[in-house]
């Protein structure tokens, strides 16, 4: 395992911005659980016109694109949660493909990102 060499108040203001980045995400993931909810209850109840009204989106349509946005909330929170977990082992703010420091500007930029810039833009 590889010993971070951020500065312990590096850290912890990276590890506050994800706890405050999760915070808002888990509040987004329960608004958006609500809202599938509803979405559900209004599914199982709908007729079989409503899949051809022409006044608005299906609920197929609605059903589909609340998934897409609550799978994108949980990918982040889990993104988070890995990040965290680097932190309290100590590797965060280390490339995971070749191991050099990532720079504390991109990880201002994207606190989750695991590559440092140079393996993520050979990823693409």
């Amino acid at each position: 395992m590889t010993v971070t060499t951020m500065t312990p108040a590096q850290l912890e203001r990276f590890e506050a911005r994800l706890l405050a980045e999760r915070a808002e995400a888990a509040e987004r993931a329960a608004e958006f659980d609500d809202v599938m909810g509803e979405v559900r209850a209004a599914r199982s109840g709908a007729s079989a016109d409503d899949e051809h009204d022409p006044e608005g989106p299906t609920m197929t349509q609605e059903w589909s694109q609340r998934t897409a946005v609550l799978a994108d909330v949980q990918h982040e929170l889990a993104e988070i949660d890995r990040a965290l977990a680097r932190i309290a082992d100590g590797t965060y703010g280390f490339c995971a493909r070749c191991g050099k420091r990532i720079t504390v500007a991109r990880l201002d930029a994207r606190p989750t990102a695991t590559l440092c810039i140079d393996c993520a833009r050979l990823e693409r």
